[in-house]
């Protein structure tokens, strides 16, 4: 005889609540903000002197070329555009583009990069713990709980000093096991600014190679803070020193194609032979998450990329973004010395020593947008904006 049981079911409308993204909140508010003065330094994306994010000139003629000789729309596989990623290696590997024992596929941005790469973690070792210096990029940890592992947090910036608390960060990765994930900004530390010197990275490298530990770097910004090899240094020095490395990258500020998520993954191992396992799990995740990647944006990087000439204005319109990155960062540093260290930083982000309430007031009375944390972006400015911007902050600095 069947017992019937008055238990309900479980349905849509029994989900929870999810809370709002601070950051896409703020985006919201500022767009709702009717005071033609506002200024926005919460959303990341570059910015020139006029307030713009303009399309690079090499993007539009790459795209032109596309529509004029691409043939067909078929799918290419779940590697995306194969020349794609061969075309990144030089660029980021440098002298390790041709180890045969690193592979790379194409990837919706720098976000799909570090899920799928969490993702592979999680298959080969789900009691994998991963280091995560705070404060980071806010969509870090999300990620790592996506995929169920444990994340052991430590302070990588003290705010208030606008220093790396470096000695908390090698004690942290001290404590690694044998297979744990050291998570590694490659450059342009975001939200801070605060990027690790080679020396520094020496030291990490050490004990990364001395723990066992599997470097996870994501470099985001590669070519905005010194240059396109100077800011992979770190990668390449893991490279040298460890048999299994992940990278996660993207192409989307480099190359300002933000909203085409373009970027791409390469893993490292012991062997080709265990890289090509490796991949192959790798692939399984991609097709089980978005199949394909886009592939607008990625070939348009690709026809950049191999056309000599292109190439060259991509790396001339590269510098010109950085340049201004860092003579703004010079401009507000020279502001006033409690801004100093805003011009011994690097990318687009840095933290200002303000407490939530001071932001809030920035907000109300000021009309500027920055997340709560003090994290602003130094490129969302325009010329014409940085001068009231520096004043206000200052005004609150004061009070």
């Amino acid at each position: 005889m069947l017992t019937r049981t008055d238990t309900k079911a479980r349905t849509l409308a029994d989900l929870p609540a999810v809370q709002a993204d601070s950051l896409l909140a703020l985006i919201a508010l500022c767009d709702a903000d009717p005071r033609p003065e506002k200024i926005d330094v919460g959303v990341g994306v570059f910015r020139d002197g006029a307030g713009n994010t303009p399309i690079l000139k090499v993007m539009k003629i790459a795209e032109q070329r596309l529509v004029d000789t691409q043939k067909t729309k078929a799918y290419l596989g779940s590697a995306g555009d194969k020349r794609f990623a061969e075309l990144l290696r030089p660029i980021l590997l440098g002298e390790h583009a041709g180890d045969a024992r690193i592979a790379g596929l194409q990837t919706p941005g720098g976000c799909g990069a570090l899920r799928l790469g969490f993702e592979l973690i999680a298959t080969a070792n789900p009691q994998a713990r991963v280091f995560l210096g705070t404060p980071s990029w806010p969509n870090h940890a999300p990620i790592i709980r996506a995929v169920r592992l444990e994340s052991v947090e430590y302070p990588y910036y003290e705010r208030g000093q606008a220093t790396i608390r470096f000695e908390d960060m090698i004690a942290a990765l001290e404590t690694g096991e044998p297979g744990d994930v050291a998570l590694l900004h490659g450059c342009c530390h975001n939200p801070t600014g605060a990027d690790l010197s080679e020396a520094q990275w020496a030291a990490v490298r050490d004990v990364v190679v001395d723990r066992a530990l599997i470097p996870l770097v994501d470099i985001a910004y590669q070519g905005f803070g010194r240059g396109l090899d100077e800011d992979a240094f770190g990668v390449r020095l893991m490279l040298s020193a460890c048999d299994e490395v992940i990278i996660a990258q993207s192409c989307d500020k480099n190359f300002s194609c933000y909203r085409d998520r373009v970027g791409s993954l390469f893993v490292k191992t012991g062997s080709a032979g265990a890289t090509a396992t490796a991949m192959g799990h790798v692939f399984q995740r991609s097709r089980e998450m978005w199949s394909m990647p886009p592939d607008h944006g990625a070939a348009a990087a690709h026809i950049i990329l191999e056309d000599p000439e292109l190439r060259a204005r991509w790396l001339g319109e590269l510098e010109a973004m950085r340049d201004r990155i860092n003579s703004v960062r010079q401009r507000l540093a020279a502001a006033d010395p409690r801004l100093a260290f805003i011009g011994r930083q690097f990318g687009m982000f840095s933290m200002l020593p303000l407490s939530p309430e001071q932001v809030l007031k920035l907000r109300e009375y000021y009309g500027i947008y920055m997340a709560d944390s003090g994290r602003f972006n130094v490129v969302g400015l325009s010329d014409e904006q940085i001068d009231r911007f520096t004043a206000a902050v200052v005004e609150a600095l004061d009070a």
